[in-house]
């Protein structure tokens, strides 16, 4: 059984993969577009994304950084993506069934700094990390003209059968 917490980073995992299984379909062209007010590129926000949830379970589960996306490689190609994020993605699900609140996490910085962070800011980080990064590429599909996909929490409820809507007969 899930937590409430828990319940959004299952909301969150499947975004993430409606996203990524959508660009998939996009030309390279598309893949290579951005538009102002966003991260950059739709490939280089997807690598962004999924890189960056690879640190945050590393960060919350306070193991050796062996991240398998990193911004400056080469694209790695969807399937890579797909896979890693889907990783991920039930590693925070995991980590926010047992969260307990006022964790201090400390670690090592790229730039040879240090970090102490309360666990409950890096889930929120994370949650909202992903949800502004699909907006950015949401942002962009919309200005090439290509419909952007619904990933919001009604969507999700009615992908899940938690969410039903009937309307009035017409008179």
């Amino acid at each position: 059984m899930s937590t409430t917490l828990a319940a959004l980073y299952e909301h969150n995992l499947w975004a993430n993969q409606i996203m990524l299984k959508r660009c998939a379909e996009l030309s390279d062209e598309q893949l290579d577009a951005t538009t102002t007010g966003t991260y950059g590129t739709i490939r280089d926000t997807l690598l962004h994304l999924v890189g960056a949830e690879e640190r945050y379970v590393t960060q919350l589960t306070n193991q050796p950084p062996t991240p398998t996306v990193r911004e400056s490689d080469p694209f790695p190609g969807f399937n890579e993506l797909i896979g890693v994020n889907a990783a991920s993605g039930q590693s925070l699900i995991e980590i926010a069934n047992e969260a307990v609140p006022g964790v201090v996490l400390r670690g090592k910085r790229r730039n040879g700094g240090s970090y102490e962070i309360v666990n409950t800011i890096l889930l929120t980080q994370a949650i909202n990390h992903a949800t502004e990064h699909r907006a950015h590429i949401n942002s962009v599909l919309t200005s090439l003209g290509v419909e952007p996909p619904d990933l919001d929490g009604w969507s999700y409820g009615e992908a899940h059968g938690q969410v039903s809507i009937t309307d009035p007969p017409s008179a």
